[in-house]
This record gives structure tokens, C-alpha cells and sequence, in this order.
């Protein structure tokens, strides 16, 4: 693990973030193509000439992941880079956000689990099926039918993908500042965790 992350640390960062959001754009276009057309609700709004706003929104989505990845990875980079220089690591920021968009690509597999999931279900699924379900998550243990919509999110975040994340994160500053393992360890685990579960309980409650 360590020599793929230090082979792709000396990748130029504007490539990382090319990559990460050129796959995500895919994994999105092939959900939107084999899963999301398919619902009822596509199939309803094309019958009814309202297939021009489907698209559009579709557009807008695509239009997002950019920007999005972009606030996403410059919030985390600046958690661990103030994480980093507490515990006296010199990491520039530009290498913390490198070290984020490693994290990232984690998350692709899950969308590729996911997409894989939903094509599976024997059954027709809905829009709610799609925006509820993920991937080795707490919520695949509850009914989503009763869960209150603002622990959605929260329980789609609690999963197994998440501290592979984090372990990247780990060895990608490990890799940077070659220093010992248990520092990287004590920079994300004291810094980026917390500020995480802490956002979660945030938006559960005053989600509405």
C-alpha cells in the first residue's frame, strides 16, 4: 500500500483531481443510464413531456462534481493541514489536498457497489431506492421507509468505506512527511474524525 501511495504522490496534483472527477462523471452517466432511467418516475415524466427538465437536472449534476470535489477537498486538506502543522509536520497544503483526493477515490468504489446493487434487485426500483441506499452502510440495516429523512445521510455516511478513507489518509501522510506511522495516525484520528462524526450528529439535528 505504501509503494502505490508514494508512486501516486509524485503524480502532479491537477491530474489526480482530473481523474478523480473524470471516473466520478462516468459512475455517474452509467447510474443515470442503467438504474435511474429505468424508474417509474423517468418513465412517467417522458410520458408526459417532462423529460427536457429530467435532462436538465442531469446536466446540472454532472456541471456539480467539479466544484463540489473541489469545496470537499480543500475543507479536508485544511482540517489535516492544521492537524499536521499542531502536531509539527511540514506538509504544505497543496500536498494535503494531494493526500485528499487519494481518500476520494475510495468513495468511487462504493458508487460502483452501489450501481451494481440497484441493478440487482429483483424488484422495480424507485428514486428514493437510489438516494437512500449505500453500500455496506448503516442504513442498509434500516427500513428507509421509516427512518426520519435526516438521518439518512448520517447513516449512509457511517460505513465500511469511510475508514478506508481514512486509512489512506494515514499512509499518504506518512508517505509525505516520512515520519513515524503513529503521528499520521494521531493527525487524522484527532483532527479529521472528529470535525466528521461531529458534522454527522450537526446535520442530524438540525436537518429538516
Amino acid at each position: 500500500m505504501e509503494t502505490a501511495l508514494k508512486r501516486l504522490l509524485k503524480t502532479k496534483t491537477v491530474l489526480l483531481f482530473i481523474g478523480l472527477t473524470t471516473v466520478s462523471i462516468l459512475i455517474l452517466w452509467i447510474r443515470i443510464q442503467l438504474v435511474e432511467n429505468e424508474t417509474i418516475a423517468y418513465q412517467i415524466m417522458q410520458e408526459q413531456g417532462r423529460f427536457g427538465l429530467f435532462s436538465f437536472l442531469n446536466s446540472l449534476k454532472f456541471l456539480s462534481i467539479p466544484f463540489g470535489y473541489a469545496f470537499k477537498l480543500s475543507l479536508i486538506a485544511f482540517i489535516l493541514w492544521t492537524g499536521a502543522f499542531l502536531y509539527g509536520y511540514k506538509i504544505s497544503f497543496e500536498q494535503m489536498w494531494k493526500i485528499a483526493i487519494l481518500g476520494e477515490f475510495v468513495f468511487l468504489l462504493a458508487e460502483f457497489a452501489k450501481i451494481i446493487w440497484l441493478l440487482a434487485i429483483p424488484h422495480d426500483i424507485t428514486i428514493w431506492d437510489i438516494k437512500a441506499f449505500y453500500p455496506l452502510s448503516l442504513m442498509s440495516l434500516f427500513d428507509i421507509n421509516v427512518i426520519p429523512e435526516n438521518w439518512v445521510y448520517p447513516l449512509q455516511s457511517i460505513n465500511l468505506f469511510e475508514p478506508l478513507s481514512w486509512l489512506v489518509l494515514v499512509y499518504g501522510i506518512h508517505c509525505t512527511a516520512n515520519k513515524k506511522l503513529d503521528y499520521a495516525y494521531a493527525i487524522v484520528f484527532t483532527t479529521y474524525v472528529p470535525v466528521f462524526l461531529i458534522w454527522l450528529g450537526y446535520y442530524a439535528i438540525v436537518y429538516k
